[in-house]
């Protein structure tokens, strides 16, 4: 990707939520018409999760904050609040870049106190976001973790991933990887308006098939399942099987959650694409951010035959089926969103 005629704007006084020291230039170019880049230094990269968040990992990484890939219901919107920015267009155009993250990496992984437990990448924002084609954050960052006897997972909706599969097949040489997408839906006009920036149902598909044909055992996350628009019978079935047929192995499945500011930003579009579920929405979500028990209970039921008749494995638990794959999975990408999910 190129990145010729970019403006680079000097540092004048730091960024909103970052400190002086953090901020080593603002860029914008051509290539991402809108977006502003950040780049910052970061001073640490091992993000602590707690026991009690009941996620099946300790640790996660994010190389970027914020998203370009724009999705409507992102439940990270509101993290970006913490930098000073607002949680809908600024996630979407304001990205954090943190330059150092590998070498960061490294020294953290070199601390003695590392027990190589899982590292989860893609659990926040997308390490392979478009930008990452610019900044190759990712190949010194699965390198640094290979390298040190750590095994960890990728949840991403970014074909970029391609790139790095030969990297990858070395890196499960040596540790345990578990590679994941995020396919929420088959419908391809939907996708362009839910999930603007990121690559089309039918490239994530692809995806899907390329990790297959090069020896890993993909999960899919079939994250959200968003209420009213992609939650029939035939919607279901229809996605599960093209996934099958793309060679998962297994999937997870999220009722869409709307924390903080993602429910405005959410039920913004819904006001203006679909006024008529507007009511159906905030009865079913009340004034919370998760779907009655009831729903979830349903689409639990509406889901397990369909999993199981397309041939696919529903995930809720640490591992994947133990077959001969050239990747087990040991760090689980189901509940990675934050909720348990239907299996």
């Amino acid at each position: 990707m190129r990145w010729a005629d970019q403006a680079v704007e000097a540092d004048d006084g730091g960024l909103p939520g970052l400190g002086r020291s953090d901020l080593v230039r603002t860029v914008t170019t051509p290539e991402f018409a809108g977006v502003t880049f950040h780049e910052v230094l970061c001073r640490s990269l091992l993000n602590p999760v707690p026991v009690s968040s009941g996620m099946p990992f300790r640790f996660s990484v994010n190389t970027f904050r914020g998203c370009t890939h724009a999705c409507r219901y992102c439940f990270a919107r509101p993290t970006h609040e913490y930098l000073d920015f607002d949680a809908g267009e600024d996630f979407n155009r304001q990205i954090i870049v943190k330059l150092n993250a590998a070498a960061v990496l490294r020294k953290e992984l070199r601390r003695r106190s590392w027990r190589r437990e899982v590292v989860a990448l893609g659990t926040n924002t997308d390490p392979y976001q478009r930008a990452e084609g610019r900044y190759r954050l990712m190949p010194p960052v699965i390198g640094a973790l290979a390298s040190s006897g750590t095994p960890f997972s990728i949840l991403t909706k970014g074909t970029l991933l391609q790139r790095d599969l030969p990297l990858l097949r070395q890196a499960a040489d040596v540790v345990d990887v578990s590679l994941s997408v995020s396919l929420a839906m088959g419908d391809e006009e939907l996708a362009k308006q839910l999930d603007p920036g990121a690559p089309s149902p039918r490239a994530r598909l692809e995806l899907i098939r390329a990790l297959a044909e090069a020896g890993f055992a993909p999960h899919v996350m079939v994250a959200p399942v968003i209420p009213f628009l992609t939650d029939s019978t035939a919607q279901l079935d229809a996605l599960l099987g093209d996934i099958a047929d793309a060679g998962a192995v297994s999937v997870s499945a999220i009722p869409m959650h709307l924390r903080s500011s993602t429910r405005g930003w959410f039920l913004q579009w819904v006001a203006e694409e679909h006024p008529a579920l507007l009511k159906r929405y905030r009865a079913l979500y009340g004034r919370g951010a998760y779907v009655s028990g009831e729903y979830s209970a349903k689409l639990a039921q509406r889901l397990r035959p369909l999993v199981a008749h397309h041939g696919l494995v529903g995930q809720s638990g640490p591992d994947l089926p133990a077959e001969p794959t050239m990747a087990r999975a040991s760090a689980p990408v189901g509940a990675a969103l934050g909720e348990p999910t239907l299996f």
